[in-house]
């Protein structure tokens, strides 16, 4: 099996005159530029450009012979070491590259999602990263407004992640108090006069806040800090309603 050797230069980080360059001169042994561009199918001005391109990649070497320029292409082994020495000094730094990385990872990041697929991606997340989820809701948007709510519950439960929840009073969010027990949850409930809707999940180091006016929208913003002071004032509030 024949491999096209233009496209594995190109992989290498050649580009199609340089490859095609190093080609010819790997089949000619050394030749002059007017040798090299004729077998290329190149202009001659072209050609020299190129190859003094590959000289200073270390590809290709030159000598004089009666005053007239000839290049050779170094052996494709060269190839092969200088791909590892490139890895190599990579390597090196890959401990710099990760420290800047990870001070990127540090900034805020911010997520957009609209319709039931964006809700159901979110979802999924959760269920995937949550130890414990905390959450501000209305247990009647959580119903009319999330056709697939029952099924993430139960996904929840069966993945044992508690989840604490702050309700507007309502006969749902009583029914959802009394059945907390069973679906590991705990549900603590304000006076229905806080007139919100929507929905906001905290968990990790992220926030999704949900937004059900006319197309479902949601926002998933990634932040420690950001995490920390939605966990702060969901604490406040938590602490703040007794028990009846």
């Amino acid at each position: 099996m024949f491999m096209d050797l233009e496209k594995v230069l190109e992989n290498y980080g050649l580009d199609e005159k340089q490859a095609k360059i190093y080609l010819a001169c790997l089949e000619l042994g050394s030749a002059s530029v007017q040798k090299i561009s004729q077998k290329a199918a190149l202009p001659r001005s072209t050609c020299y450009e190129v190859l003094e391109t590959l000289a200073q990649k270390g590809l290709i070497s030159t000598f004089l012979k009666k005053k007239i320029k000839y290049f050779s292409a170094e052996e494709p082994e060269k190839i092969i070491d200088l791909a590892r020495e490139k890895i190599q000094g990579f390597e090196k730094a890959l401990p710099q590259f990760r420290a800047l990385y990870g001070e990127a990872r540090i900034r805020p990041t911010a997520r957009f999602y609209q319709g039931e697929q964006g809700l159901k991606i979110i979802q999924d997340e959760i269920l995937k990263e949550a130890d414990e989820l905390l959450s501000f809701a209305s247990a009647e948007d959580l119903f009319s407004q999330l056709p697939d709510f029952p099924r993430f519950v139960e996904k929840r439960v069966k993945k044992k992640i508690p989840l604490r929840v702050i309700l507007r009073e309502s006969a749902k969010a009583q029914e959802r108090k009394e059945l907390g027990p069973k679906e590991l949850r705990q549900v603590k409930t304000i006076p229905a006069s806080y007139d919100y809707h929507g929905l906001i999940y905290i968990w990790g180091n992220k926030i999704a806040m949900f937004s059900f006016k006319k197309d479902m929208v949601a926002i998933v913003v990634e932040s420690r800090e950001l995490a920390q002071v939605q966990k702060a004032m969901f604490e406040l509030i938590w602490d703040s309603v007794k028990e009846e």
